[in-house]
């Protein structure tokens, strides 16, 4: 089958620095079929999707639907929503729970606060392991449902962690795709085995570089550093670095990588266009997909 992620896959284009950018995600649970604009194309009421995307924006908040894996009846589902807020700095993560009986309840809430890292005790804390999101949503690309849904049944058979589908991580030619919190490390070209191996490192307070698409928390350019130091120092813990990004000129950057031990490095990262064109997404007309460089590394 010609889809974006054979290409992808063929091309072999790197994974590293192609996570979504979120300080902090805020997950609804919301049961049934979701259309490409989830937010507005499901049993979630369209104008409280609206208002909710637009409250987000700016604060460093990304908002998805979730909903348990397996079949999805055309029904709203249960009368209350499970709400999960993650927020994912290195050293200061957290994952906060609760329930809702209408998600406009949510719109009360302090989008700017909770994009900066503070809870302001909302809902309690998660207790248990890692959570693991992966994308599902075959309306958005056909990819992550034909590859993301018998991923998530298959890890949520193991009992392996909580699973959740999730709207959209982004990245579909690189699916399965997976988000894990607390730590906000998006992963992509996945099997149940790998899948398996990157929640018992979650779990256990590391990352897995070798499917690492980058934590969510940094922009592109300092997802492309973290990787090439993690790659350099064979260092898997999650929180054992921090990034300073500093623009260097018309697309590029230098980012200053600290390790938590007191030693750091310098990287040059540059943006270009991928050769050759290829779709981002199944459907979408062939383009260049802007990849992160790492040009030196001190």
């Amino acid at each position: 089958m010609n889809t974006c992620t054979a290409l992808s896959n063929e091309l072999a284009e790197p994974l590293a620095a192609t996570a979504a950018t979120a300080t902090t995600w805020l997950l609804i649970e919301q049961a049934g079929p979701w259309g490409a604009k989830a937010l507005t194309e499901s049993h979630l009421d369209a104008a409280v999707g609206r208002a909710l995307d637009a409250a987000c924006d700016g604060t460093g908040v990304r908002i998805a639907l979730i909903r348990r894996p397996g079949r999805h009846a055309d029904d709203a589902g249960p009368s209350s929503h499970t709400v999960i807020v993650g927020h994912t700095a290195p050293g200061r993560s957290w994952v906060r729970r609760l329930t809702v009986t209408d998600p406009a309840e949510l719109l009360t809430l302090d989008f700017a606060a909770l994009g900066a890292g503070s809870h302001g005790e909302l809902g309690t804390p998660h207790v248990g392991g890692p959570i693991a999101l992966v994308c599902t949503n075959g309306r958005r690309d056909r990819c992550c449902a034909l590859l993301g849904r018998p991923l998530a049944a298959d890890l949520t058979a193991a009992g392996h962690s909580e699973v959740w589908e999730v709207t959209h991580l982004g990245g579909h030619r690189f699916s399965p795709t997976m988000l894990v919190l607390p730590y906000g490390y998006a992963y992509g070209r996945l099997t149940e085995a790998t899948a398996k191996e990157i929640l018992a490192a979650t779990a256990a307070g590391q990352t897995a570089p070798e499917w690492s698409r980058g934590r969510s928390y940094w922009d592109r350019p300092a997802q492309a550093a973290e990787q090439a130091v993690r790659l350099l120092t064979g260092e898997t813990s999650a929180d054992a670095l921090t990034l300073a990004q500093h623009p260097a000129g018309e697309g590029r950057w230098r980012v200053e990588v600290t390790h938590r031990d007191g030693r750091r490095w310098e990287a040059d990262i540059a943006a270009a266009p991928s050769e050759p064109a290829r779709p981002e997404s199944c459907g979408k007309t062939p383009g260049n997909p802007v990849r992160m460089d790492v040009l030196a590394i001190r």
